[in-house]
């Protein structure tokens, strides 16, 4: 029995060692979430800027002359941008992408289509890494905390993918797969198509939902006002395009550092509260052994009494 409570209190030592790591953890991704989230909502105005300003060109542009808008059908190739952390302890949440991702590969190639993958987040280089699924290239470092020089290589590789020609390794479209924060205890998987552009007018910064230049600009031409482009609307337009792309990575990013924040908070409070438990049990289960001991001792006493008195 002896051996039994030392075993208990030794337990009883090491997950209360966790438990203090998990709340750590939990109080510093809750410290950071406010100011990831704050800095996903804040990058909505400016994207509506970005999007009404290249809405106002486009009605008064020849669309048809920007590669950027075009469908491509010299290639069966499809970049695909998957989102992940850069480290764990964040409950589904990498786990979650990498599952649509998968889905998304296989409904691809059952289309004929071949997918090309382009990483964010060293969970997501791993887990094809340990497959040997080939990665065309991959960003890591601060996936909670992106910077805007990561968005801005990510948007300008996934722009040059794109543009360039069947025989160089170009794609015919770009679709990303990320998280969207909606709330703190609801973060959501989504798939969008990025290229060739759709810009879109939404209400969320995520730029989810929204209808495309394409389909109204001939609207747009009646009611926006006019204006005079320097040095003229199509060259403004393909600055434009590609600041968009840049925006609209770095908008993703941002939700899904909110969402990584969020799910980590989520997953240490839960990995917390079953710390306690298990010492609880543990607790429990040292003390029984410890009146298990005490009786047994208490037993062998009185029956050497009893002896010596027969």
């Amino acid at each position: 029995m002896a051996g039994a409570q030392r075993i208990f209190k030794q337990k009883i030592k090491a997950t209360s060692t966790l438990e203090k790591v998990f709340r750590a953890m939990e109080l510093i991704a809750a410290s950071r979430i406010t100011k990831a989230r704050d800095k996903a909502i804040e990058a909505d105005p400016y994207t509506r800027a970005l999007t009404e300003a290249i809405s106002a060109v486009a009605a008064h542009s020849d669309q048809n002359n920007q590669p950027l808008l075009k469908k491509r059908t010299d290639t069966n190739r499809v970049a695909i941008l998957v989102v992940t952390s850069d480290r764990g302890m964040a409950g589904a949440y990498s786990s979650s992408v990498l599952r649509e991702t998968d889905k998304l590969i296989e409904e691809l190639r059952e289309q004929g289509k071949e997918p090309v993958l382009y990483v964010s987040g060293r969970r997501g280089e791993s887990y094809y890494s340990f497959r040997g699924i080939p990665v065309e290239k991959t960003w890591t470092g601060n996936s909670d905390n992106p910077q805007d020089e990561t968005a801005d290589l990510i948007g300008d590789e996934l722009v040059r993918a794109f543009s360039a020609p069947a025989d160089e390794g170009g794609v015919s479209e770009v679709i990303l797969v990320y998280t969207r924060f909606v709330s703190m205890v609801r973060q959501v998987v989504q798939t969008r198509h990025m290229l060739p552009i759709e810009i879109v007018e939404a209400d969320e910064p995520d730029l989810g939902q929204g209808k495309a230049i394409n389909d109204d600009s001939h609207e747009l031409a009646d009611i926006l006002p006019l204006y005079d482009f320097e040095p003229d609307a199509e060259t403004v337009f393909a600055r434009l395009l590609p600041l968009y792309v840049r925006q609209r990575i770095r908008t993703i990013l941002l939700m899904a550092a909110a969402s990584e924040l969020a799910s980590r908070q989520q997953a240490m409070h839960a990995a917390t509260d079953n710390a306690k438990n298990l010492i609880e049990e543990y607790t429990r289960k040292a003390n029984n052994a410890r009146q298990a001991e005490i009786t047994t001792e208490i037993t062998e006493i009185v029956s050497g009494a009893d002896a010596l008195s027969n």
